[in-house]
Order: structure tokens, then C-alpha cells, then sequence
């Protein structure tokens, strides 16, 4: 590595959440500054660094140099101290009051400073609360110093250092030097890692019981992202072995530890003993528990004639419901918790339409809702009510990670329906069902085949499964949706038949298609034909058309084919980049996180409207609304011209593109496939070779996730 020496001239840019930085380095005898690239935390105009790193390349901005290493270098001659605290960079000292300081103390000042402060009250006009401020303001400052070069003396990286910055502040020195295993709870993936290098040169041994702890969280937190709602203990004991080098039979010790501590909570099973964090064990027991209280209640019904029921809904909605759907209707009346399942076309909005009249006729007041702000919306456009999406409705406060309502505040409602209910994990099911009132009745709607939810548990299978609720199916497919080879197709996918393709292989005008390409190149270079020259003869707006593909990575993943597919469709110019993006006008994206403020939510798809270069800004329509994103703000933002098809639950789309490659084959199941297609609704076209398509097909074996919710209801 090459180390240089400067003063930071300028900021460019610098990123909050991980202190991506471009900036400006004066270095001594160059005329020219030099363009410095890399995470730095902590850093200040006019402050001196010494940065360690190689110099990049780049295509656009040319010569850079890329930081690995940096630290700030404080000045240690009189002069430069009082330039240095003259600059006003602490907060309390102004230019007279820097003077007066370092007169006092010379070479000292900024040790005297940082470790005595309480000798500046010798100072004419340094009271107590001016020392306060002074101290205050300087430890803030030299916080984040202190924390990267400790993290840097350990071999931390800087973005990870960055991301233990945002958790901790200024309390991140104090934790690392303390117990750095703190980290692996509040940093699941790397922390255990992070903590472990810090922990194991500061000479902490092996055995060390903060550091079996923290393993055993660990790997539960890893359960966790991978949907499991516990682990069995002689698996967990075998991950934490893999992960830490010590034997299974050491863990014992540091299990009892972490259920004293409240941390974990175990539950004895039949073969070996299950083990929760315990926010996901009072979580799964919360749900239990509430479910059968709200069923021991009396059902809020005045029963309505099926006569009345039919003049109503053929009247005021123009419906004529099925005789499968009128006894769902019927019967729904009668329950307090029911589940209604069904799969594309057997008319599941149809009778949440008609269930929401049924209701107003009683006088009952109906909330309808989703997991998901696409969700919602389209729950919304489809009955013609207001709909919510879950965490809206229930308060959710981002920053404090709390609910409002809850069963001190419950919902004020009568009937509480929940769409795309697949989608509900274990954590948010419990929010939801402790925020409602035990008079009130809950409907769970959705396609049990579908793609799990992506946090843990499986609650709308586990819900059906425990024989605890009534449970209605909805089976018959319309006669207009028969007339859909999408929908039928999607049928034959659930049944894991192959569809006939022929059917409509001959017709010039179809809903559904099946190109075959046995390479990944080929697939990209037909979906780049099909959305810039063929569909949009059918399809002419962009948001119209979407690209699904089960992974990220790879030719036919998300991230090459957005990049391909910007290049073929948005000749707009300009633009401003982030994450290695070029955002332009016209521009497909979608939003990555749930925004409150903004009031933009994870998997919000929108149009770039407009690029404010000058003012570093990104305007984005969300269906008619502009929502502003500075530069700090695009890492909320990524491209959408494609998008995985775990991001494209709750949605449908005109025209579906599906990429299907033998390349994808760690997420090619037949539920991925059959999600897939029934988000298309008039036009699907699946990209692939018949070996891809087969193994979804034929793989019906979806992950089995770890869930005690079955049992737990069907307990007295």
C-alpha cells in the first residue's frame, strides 16, 4: 500500500450510513488536490490525514486514490494547534477563545483538552457550563477518531467500522473495549466475526463464556434470517462447534447463561430441546394465546337472510356470487378467526368485496389491510375500500422500533381483514394480532402456495394446519379466468403438471408464452429484444412491464440484466450515481426500505421524474406523488427494470418476463415459479431452457422452516 499525507480541503460527498467519502486532499509541493475515495468516518475539513491505499482509475473521473487505511493527524506545534481550534471546529471555541487556550497551556492544549478538561475553568470566561460545552463538543468530535483507529488497529474494515459507528455512536469505544461481543446480537452476519477478531488479540480464550454466548446468538440470528423460528439444540450446538472451534459439549454452560440472561428460551421436544430468541418465543406464544382468547368470544353477527345477502351484493356491487363463495360468505358470519385460501381465479377479492357489504349492512366497521404498500394499494383498487398496510395501521415508529397499538391500545375495528396474509411472519402476526380487540374478528386471506414470508415462521400454513380455525378454500376457477392460460397454467404449476404450451404456442395473439434459451446470454439478449422492440407494441409504459428472476447475482440476475436493460431502454442523459448506479431521468426504480417519513415503503416502485444535478437531488413519481431523494438518500433507491420475484410478492403487473435458467438453480422451486406467474395479468413470458423449468417443477420440497406455532395452537 502507498501512504500520503494532506490537508482535507474539501468534501464532496459523504454517505451517513456507511461515511462513503469523496473528497479533496491538499498534499505539500502538488499543485492540484488529490480525489480521495473510501470510508472515513470521523473526518473533517481542514483536518490533516495520513491515508494508506492504492491509486484507481476510473472511467469517468480518472486518477483517484482509493483509502484502505487513514488516520487523522492532530497538530503538535503551537501554531498549528491554535489554526487548529481556531478553525471553529469545536463547537464553544471561537478564534479569541482558541488564543487565550493555547496561550495557557502551549503544546499541551489538546491533551489538556481531552483528558483534564476541568483545568480550562483557569481560563477567564471558562465557567463550568462553558468547560461542559467545550468537552462535550470535543468528545463528540474525536469520538469516531478514537473508534476507527481502535477498529483499524484490530483489523476491523471501515465499512464495517462505519455500520458499528451508526448502532453505538459515541458509546461504540466504551462497548468494544468492554465486551466487543455485544456486537454479534446487533449486528447479525458479521458481528460474531468482528467481535471475534477484536476479542481474540485483546486475548480472550476460545472457551471464554461471553464468547460461547455470543456464538450461540450468533447462529440464532442466522436460523432466524433463514426463517426458522428456533433451532434444536443439537443443531445449534453443531453450527456454534463449526463457527467457533470448540467442542458441541462446551455450549452447555453458555445456554444456561443465556436463559438466565432472558435471551434465549428453551422448550423441551420429544427428541432434543427447541431454543428461541425469546422476542421470537413471546412472539410465537403471544399468537397462540390470542388466537384462542378472540376464539372463546362471542361472534358480533345479526344475521342476515342469504336472500338479503345475494339483493345486496347484485345490487349495490352488480356481483352474482357462486354458490361456493355465498357459502363462504354464510358461514364467515358465524366465525371469529377464519382463513380463506384460494389460487388465481377462484374469485378471493371478489368476495372480500362482497364480505365488506355483508358487513356494513351490520353496522360492523371493517379494516382492510396488507403486509406490503403495493399490497395495500392493490387491495384497494380492487374492492373500492381503503386499505393500510399492517405497519401503518399499527403505529410502527421506525426509529424507536415500537408500535402504538398494541393490547393496552388496541385497533378500533369490528372485523379486521388482512390480504396476501402468506406474507405475515412471525413477529409482525403477533403486533397484529395483540393489537386486537378480543370482540373483534379476524380474516386471514391469501395463496398458502405462494413463497413464504421472508422473515421467520409459517404462519398462515401453521394456522390452517392446527385444525384450529375454519378454514374455507376456494377452488372453482371462473369461466373467464378458464379462458386465462396464465391462470391455468399457474393451476397446472400447483399441481406439479407440466402445462401444455402447444395450446398456445400456435396462436398469433396470446396471454402466455415459453421462449426456450439454454444459456444465460441467450435469455438476456431475448428479454432486452422483448421489452425494447416487441412488448411495448401492447405495452407502451414502462411501469407496465416487469422482469422477475430469482436471483441477484449471475448473467440473468437482477443486478446485470438492470444494467442491461437501463442501457437499451433509457437513452436519457446525465444522471447521478450511487452504489456503483447511474440513476437518470426515465429511469425505473424501486425503493428499498420502508420510509415513514417519506411515506415510500420496501418494494414502492416508481419513474425517476427528474435529476437536479446541481442541487444533488433525484425526483421520483410514485403514481402521480414526487418524492425527493438527496444524494445520502439513493442508497433507498435501486434500479427496477428488473427486480427477484420475492420482491415482486403483492404485485401484478401487465406484462411478466420471467428469466429461468439452469443458473438459478439453488431458488428454482415450483412455488417460485408458480409466484412468478401469477403476478402477470395479461401477458407472461417465461425466458429459459425446458431443464430449468423442469426443476422447478419437479422440486417441491420448499425449505422446512422451524415453527412451533402448529403446536402451540393445537394445544388446550
Amino acid at each position: 500500500m502507498i501512504t500520503i499525507k494532506g490537508i482535507l480541503e474539501r468534501l464532496t460527498y459523504q454517505n451517513q450510513d456507511n461515511h462513503y467519502t469523496v473528497a479533496k486532499l491538499r498534499i505539500a509541493k502538488i499543485n492540484d488536490p488529490v480525489t480521495i475515495v473510501g470510508h472515513l468516518a470521523g473526518v473533517f475539513e481542514g483536518e490533516s490525514l495520513e491515508i494508506s491505499g492504492n491509486w484507481i482509475s476510473h472511467p469517468k473521473y480518472g486518477d483517484q486514490f482509493k483509502t484502505e487505511v487513514y488516520k487523522v493527524m492532530l497538530p503538535a506545534s503551537v501554531s498549528g494547534i491554535r489554526k487548529y481550534l481556531g478553525s471553529g471546529i469545536i463547537k464553544g471555541i471561537g478564534k479569541s477563545l482558541a488564543d487565550k487556550i493555547v496561550d495557557n497551556f502551549e503544546e499541551q492544549t489538546l491533551d489538556i483538552i481531552e483528558n483534564e478538561p476541568d483545568k480550562l475553568k483557569n481560563i477567564h470566561g471558562i465557567g463550568e457550563g462553558k468547560k461542559k460545552l467545550i468537552e462535550q463538543a470535543w468528545n463528540k468530535h474525536h469520538a469516531v477518531r478514537k473508534v476507527m483507529q481502535f477498529l483499524q488497529e484490530n483489523d476491523v474494515g471501515v465499512y464495517h467500522a462505519a455500520t458499528i459507528l451508526k448502532i453505538y455512536g459515541s458509546r461504540a469505544l466504551d462497548v468494544l473495549q468492554q465486551n466487543p461481543y455485544a456486537i454479534a446480537k446487533d449486528l447479525p452476519g458479521i458481528g460474531f466475526a468482528l467481535a471475534d477478531k477484536i476479542a481474540m488479540k485483546a486475548g480472550v480464550k476460545k472457551d471464554d463464556e461471553n464468547r460461547l454466548k455470543a456464538c450461540l446468538l450468533h447462529c440464532l440470528l442466522y436460523f432466524e434470517q433463514e426463517g426458522h423460528v428456533y433451532g434444536l439444540k443439537k443443531t445449534l450446538f453443531k453450527a456454534g462447534s463449526r463457527t467457533s472451534g470448540v467442542d458441541p459439549d462446551k455450549f452447555n454452560q453458555a445456554l444456561e447463561l443465556l436463559i438466565d440472561d432472558n435471551e434465549v428460551t428453551t422448550e423441551t421436544d420429544e427428541d432434543d430441546t427447541k431454543v428461541y430468541l425469546s422476542r421470537l418465543y413471546r412472539a410465537e406464544s403471544g399468537i397462540a394465546s390470542r388466537m384462542k382468547a378472540i376464539l372463546s368470544m362471542p361472534v358480533i353477527s345479526n344475521q342476515i337472510s342469504k336472500d338479503k345477502i345475494l339483493e345486496e351484493i347484485l345490487t349495490k356491487l352488480a356481483i352474482k356470487l357462486s354458490s361456493e363463495q355465498l357459502s363462504v360468505v354464510n358461514n364467515v358470519l358465524l366465525e371469529k378467526i377464519v382463513v380463506i385460501t384460494g389460487g388465481p381465479g377462484t374469485g378471493k377479492t371478489t368476495l372480500i368485496r362482497a364480505l365488506c357489504k355483508v358487513f356494513k349492512l351490520q353496522r360492523l366497521k371493517v379494516v382492510l389491510s396488507a403486509p406490503t404498500g403495493r399490497a395495500a394499494r392493490r387491495l384497494s383498487e380492487v374492492t373500492g375500500e381503503k386499505a393500510f398496510t399492517l405497519h401503518k395501521l399499527l403505529g410502527f415508529d421506525y426509529e424507536n422500533q415500537t408500535f402504538e397499538r398494541n393490547f393496552a391500545n388496541p385497533l378500533e375495528l369490528d372485523v379486521f381483514i388482512v390480504d396476501e396474509a402468506s406474507m405475515v411472519d412471525t413477529l409482525l402476526m403477533y403486533r397484529l394480532i395483540e393489537a386486537m380487540p378480543a370482540s373483534a374478528s379476524l380474516m386471514l386471506v391469501g395463496d398458502t402456495f405462494q413463497l413464504p414470508s421472508v422473515g421467520p415462521g409459517n404462519i398462515l400454513s401453521d394456522i390452517i394446519e392446527s385444525g384450529r380455525v375454519k378454514v374455507f378454500s376456494l377452488t372453482t376457477i371462473f369461466r373467464q379466468a378458464r379462458q386465462s392460460p396464465i391462470i391455468m397454467y399457474a393451476h397446472s404449476i400447483r399441481k406439479g403438471e407440466m402445462p401444455d404450451f402447444q395450446r398456445t404456442a400456435s396462436q398469433e395473439l396470446s396471454e402466455f408464452y415459453f421462449i426456450e434459451n439454454q444459456t444465460s446470454q441467450k435469455v438476456v439478449e431475448t428479454i432486452l429484444d422483448l421489452c425494447s422492440k416487441r412488448i411495448p407494441k401492447a405495452f407502451p409504459h414502462i411501469d407496465e412491464i416487469q422482469v422477475l428472476t430469482p436471483m441477484h447475482r449471475g448473467e440473468a440476475g437482477t443486478i446485470n440484466l438492470n444494467l442491461q436493460l437501463q442501457k437499451a431502454l433509457n437513452r436519457s442523459k446525465g444522471g447521478i450515481a450511487s452504489r456503483d448506479i447511474l440513476f437518470k431521468p426515465n429511469d425505473k426504480v424501486m425503493h428499498l426500505k420502508n420510509n415513514y417519513e417519506k411515506e415510500v415503503f420496501n418494494g414502492d416502485i416508481g419513474i425517476v421524474h427528474e435529476v437536479m444535478k446541481s442541487e444533488n437531488k433525484v425526483l421520483v413519481n410514485y403514481d402521480g406523488r414526487i418524492v425527493e431523494y438527496d444524494v445520502l438518500g439513493l442508497d433507498e433507491l435501486t434500479l427496477a427494470y428488473t427486480i427477484s420475484v420475492h420482491k415482486s410478492q403483492g404485485s401484478e403487473y401487465g406484462a411478466v418476463i420471467i428469466a429461468l435458467t439452469t443458473a438459478h438453480f439453488p431458488l428454482l422451486q415450483r412455488n417460485l415459479l408458480y409466484t412468478a406467474m401469477t403476478r402477470g395479468k395479461h401477458l407472461v413470458i417465461i425466458v429459459g431452457s425446458s431443464k430449468a423449468l423442469k426443476m422447478a417443477l419437479n422440486n417441491n420440497k420448499t425449505a422446512l422452516r422451524l415453527s412451533g406455532l402448529k403446536q402451540k395452537l393445537m394445544m388446550p
